[in-house]
């Protein structure tokens, strides 16, 4: 499972992903950058947090990677070379990393529950990194929106629904913090920290909601046909909302963050 497979609406998504961007803020701050390392930002997307992470590395330099075409160009065009000259931005797969102890940090957020094979990043990063080079990851964790994915699966499983999707049934790579911390230690990455952290997303209105799932839930989106899947959201919006309602009147998924601190131990 990659995120190769989905097509991507960078815009789109651009205007969707303020609950992703706060995140990515507040892991960019447990970064403690020092402002002269060369990092990493695996599965970059639209490039917003990639940008800012340059903006901390006055000496550094920052590579966004990731695998949507149609993202890259996105980012390269709203972070052009000449306003922003520490930062480049590549296609290419997290799963197939080329880089030989080329970086002080490797970083993502939001992005690897879309690959199903850790280890493989695992073993790319650790490739990637130089002796004493440090990982931090957040993606979503066991548990993560599962209130609104059991709603999702329950629609699927109705008619028309059912008979429209086609493929296997969605299954997003959200693990847990132990099979998690034993994939690093078997890439020979030395885990500091690995937890599940629990979140709030909140949206301020229903069309924010529809937003947020068609921009990000390809695992199901992409299995129906596009005339389909207007009808498929507002649906699954709408059980969401009537079975989930709050007393602030804005509407609140709770999220579950697998979070990863890491590094490769320096040569003896």
């Amino acid at each position: 499972m990659n995120i190769m497979a989905h097509a991507w609406n960078p815009g789109d998504y651009h205007r969707h992903s303020a609950a992703q961007q706060t995140w990515a803020h507040e892991l960019i701050a447990k970064l403690a950058l020092a402002g002269d390392e060369r990092v990493l930002d695996l599965g970059c997307g639209e490039g917003k947090v990639t940008a800012e992470i340059a903006a901390r590395l006055p000496s550094g330099s920052v590579l966004g990677l990731d695998v949507s075409r149609d993202m890259i160009a996105f980012a390269r065009e709203r972070f052009p070379p000449e306003q922003y000259p520490n930062l480049r931005l590549i296609e290419g797969d997290m799963l197939d990393l080329p880089f030989d102890e080329e970086f002080d940090v490797v970083f993502s957020n939001a992005a690897l529950h879309w690959v199903a094979d850790h280890g493989r990043v695992f073993q790319g990063i650790a490739c990637a990194l130089r002796p004493g080079g440090r990982v931090l990851l957040q993606m979503g964790g066991r548990g993560n929106a599962a209130p609104i994915v059991a709603i999702a699966d329950e629609t699927l499983a109705e008619d028309p629904w059912t008979r429209l999707f086609d493929g296997p049934a969605p299954c997003y790579a959200f693990y847990g913090a132990e099979e998690e911390r034993e994939l690093l230690e078997a890439t020979g990455l030395t885990p500091l920290r690995v937890e599940l952290i629990g979140k709030d997303m909140a949206f301020d209105q229903i069309d924010s909601l529809a937003g947020w799932i068609r921009t990000t839930w390809h695992l199901y989106l992409d299995r129906l046909p596009e005339e389909a899947r207007p009808a498929f959201i507002a649906g699954v919006v709408s059980r969401y909302v009537e079975r989930f309602p709050s007393p602030d009147g804005r509407i609140h998924v709770p999220m579950v963050r697998l979070e990863v601190e890491a590094v490769k131990e320096p040569e003896p």
